[in-house]
């Protein structure tokens, strides 16, 4: 029996014998009051710890009852709606809030400029990195691209094992730093020696905002506009945190709280973002809308758009999976704060596009998906669009290819990765160690042993 039979064999055992080993009933979960996915029978996270980062609102109490509101987001203390409105028209604020999300507190004029200076320093990759790791194994996933040259940069840190605050923040600036090279640079290997591309490496410019960077290096002729730029911008900051309970952050809890390394800690983040549960929701709206523009002639019918969205909701249409795409959310209730100060954005660059028609498209499905989703299914706590909703059309209009969509956003949240890293080795120092209860049965050793 060949190598390949023998596999094959193993794999049919394990799907015809151990997977009855493996299947729990549901009625255990019950039994025993176990919360799968550490949520409860209402949806809501089951409270694993506490943070100053960020905070997100969705509920309200109401005369001793839990009563759905409008989103809100804070990064540290602040309304992220305010922090954007109030950066200057004129510049940009993914460094500002960074730098906020890492320190706490709003950083003078003089510490923003200091700040971007150091994240200009840091976009300094070592000597012919890009050649030997980046481009020696292209690949189209990014992610496991990127993740790779993370552990990788790790081979370079003479104080990689240091819990030390302040070498914690070096490493954690250094990676913040490096974030849009290893994605930019991952892309444009891919695009070369899979597809037969040409090739182009552009070095990020110090005088650049990191929006303007990943533009500027990922085109062949490093032009961008301003409205572009400020665009990306503000998806950078809207994506940078979203609480101690997402999938990723938690998971970079999880493992810096073994005491493991920095590099470790981010590369397990990534792992966890890359999941098409997680990071990769925007691609399933961008799919499911080239779906819906194939099906729908007149953008502006709002009947006929109904007609096509019950045939999706029904599972009769587009994956059969009988979702909405960039419909609801897992903690936001009538409103996502981030995709409403967003649309604002986005209408802007729609039109300076001329990309009007699918921008009434998507109004249009906005108003309409909520609508039908409550008629045909049992909503505890309302539906509305979240941010990946837009995302993903920002990223079209921008002409980003959808692998980097992930990898933009794993730029953006590395900040919030490395502020809960640094608050949990500050706070904690506690191993996280959930326990799992064994419904196992006891059995006896067959006569004729092993």
């Amino acid at each position: 029996m060949g190598y390949n039979d023998k596999w094959e064999l193993f794999s049919e055992k394990y799907k015809n014998l151990c997977t009855g080993h493996d299947v729990i009933p549901d009625s255990l979960f019950k039994e025993y009051g176990v919360n799968r996915g550490l949520r409860d029978i209402n949806g809501n996270g089951v409270l694993t710890g506490l943070t100053n980062i960020s905070r997100i609102d969705s509920f309200r109490m109401e005369n001793g009852q839990k009563e759905p509101c409008d989103g809100k987001l804070w990064y540290r203390g602040y309304n992220v709606t305010d922090l954007v409105q109030h950066i200057p028209k004129d510049s940009f604020g993914f460094e500002k809030i960074a730098y906020l999300l890492l320190f706490g507190e709003l950083p003078s004029a003089e510490e923003a400029k200091d700040f971007s200076e150091l994240l200009a320093a840091g976009r300094e990759l070592p000597t012919n990195f890009t050649r030997d790791v980046i481009m020696k194994a292209s690949s189209k996933d990014i992610m496991n691209s990127m993740t790779r040259s993370i552990l990788t940069l790790a081979s370079y840190d003479d104080n990689l094992n240091s819990t030390e605050i302040s070498n914690v923040i070096l490493q954690c600036l250094n990676l913040i730093s490096v974030f849009p090279m290893l994605a930019v640079y991952g892309y444009h290997a891919y695009n070369h020696y899979d597809r037969n591309e040409s090739m182009y490496i552009h070095r990020p410019d110090p005088n650049l905002s990191t929006a303007e960077n990943l533009l500027m290096m990922l085109r062949p002729d490093k032009k961008y506009t301003f409205l572009e730029a400020k665009v990306l911008d503000v998806a950078l900051i809207l994506h940078m945190e979203h609480g101690g309970g997402n999938n990723s952050t938690f998971t970079t809890r999880v493992v810096t709280s073994s005491g493991s390394d920095t590099y470790s800690a981010i590369a397990a983040a990534m792992s966890s973002l890359k999941g098409p549960k997680h990071g990769g929701a925007n691609i399933k709206v961008m799919e499911m809308m080239d779906d819906i523009r194939n099906h729908v002639r007149d953008y502006s019918d709002k009947e006929e758009i109904s007609q096509y969205l019950s045939k999706i909701l029904a599972g009769e249409a587009f994956d059969n999976k009988g979702l909405i795409y960039g419909m609801g959310h897992a903690v936001y209730s009538l409103s996502d704060p981030r995709e409403r100060v967003f649309k604002g954005f986005v209408e802007q660059l729609a039109k300076a596009k001329h990309r009007e028609e699918d921008m009434l498209l998507y109004n249009n499905i906005e108003t309409l998906a909520p609508e039908l989703i409550a008629e045909k299914r049992k909503i505890y706590k309302g539906v509305s669009p979240n941010v990946d909703f837009y995302s993903g059309f920002v990223y079209d209009m921008l002409d980003i290819p959808v692998e980097l969509y992930t990898p933009i956003f794993a730029i953006a949240r590395i900040v919030g990765w490395s502020a809960h890293r640094l608050e949990e080795i500050v706070g904690m120092n506690k191993i996280i160690r959930p326990a799992y209860k064994s419904v196992m049965q006891e059995r006896e050793l067959p006569c004729d042993t092993l």
